[in-house]
This record gives C-alpha cells, sequence and structure tokens, in this order.
C-alpha cells in the first residue's frame, strides 16, 4: 500500500521518519509506502487541492493507494474559522472520495510538540518556557510556532 502525505514546511518533513519509526512495529508485514509531497507553507486549495489528489490517487508514479492532506488552521490567511472548517472545506474541494482523508491541527503542527518541552528545552539547550496550555487551547491570537 502506498499513502500520499501532503504537508505544509518543515517541521512535517522532518516528522515523516519519525512517523515510519512509530508505524513500522505496529504494521509489521502491512507498513505502507509514505510518499511525501511537500509545499512551501501551505498545501493547495479549492481546484488545485482536487487536481493534486487526484493525480496521486490516477495510478501513475508515484501512484498511491491513499492520500492524507496535513494542514494547520493558522495558513497566513483567513481561509478556515477552526480545524473543524478547514476538513469540511479540503473535503468539498476534493469532492466525494473515500481515499482522501484531511487531517488539520486546530494551531500550528508545532503545537503538537509542546506535551515534549522538557525534551526541546534539552535538545535546544535552552530553558524557556513553552506556552501555557494544551495545544488545543494555545492562545487563538498567538499561534504557538510564532510565540
Amino acid at each position: 500500500m502506498k499513502i500520499a502525505i501532503l504537508m505544509e514546511g518543515e517541521t512535517e518533513r522532518v516528522f515523516l521518519p519519525y512517523l515510519r519509526e512509530f508505524l513500522s512495529p505496529r504494521l509489521q508485514d502491512r507498513m505502507p509506502r509514505l510518499i511525501s509531497n511537500n509545499y512551501d507553507g501551505r498545501i493547495p486549495k479549492q481546484e488545485k487541492l482536487k487536481r493534486a489528489v487526484e493525480a496521486l490517487l490516477r495510478g501513475r508514479d508515484p501512484d498511491a493507494d491513499h492520500v492524507i492532506a496535513l494542514t494547520d488552521v493558522y495558513t497566513g490567511s483567513h481561509d478556515f474559522q477552526d480545524a473543524a472548517d478547514a476538513k469540511h472545506k479540503m473535503r468539498s474541494w476534493v469532492g466525494p472520495n473515500e481515499r482522501f482523508h484531511p487531517h488539520v491541527a486546530q494551531h500550528d503542527f508545532e503545537a503538537w510538540l509542546l506535551p515534549y518541552w522538557p525534551d526541546i528545552q534539552q535538545l535546544a539547550k535552552h530553558n524557556r518556557k513553552a506556552p501555557p496550555g494544551t495545544p488545543e487551547s494555545v492562545d487563538h491570537n498567538h499561534p504557538p510556532s510564532y510565540g
């Protein structure tokens, strides 16, 4: 099985080997091939997203059995009100397709790193405090990657 992942930027790309490492022992002989499609800052929207998904599912190289789209609510524009709105819009842009799976971080993808802040402090060799709260509740006006 091949799964194409549409991702916004560098953090998501760096995350990919860790995703493979996480999935490998859980899926053993059923480990899918993960095909990354990196965009600079945001994945396409509207008709461009539909064309990208259809091209990946069409059966050309690298043909994919499924496409996952990863995006943030904060994309530098005001396209989405919240994560539910973003998923709804991406599904409507692509149209009915059981092989398309949109996923959205309410804030930035980087917010999901907050529970690992002590590890981040150690790796970054700093003692800055983490933004307060859970990833889902970090200040709506100041996304974590900009704080």
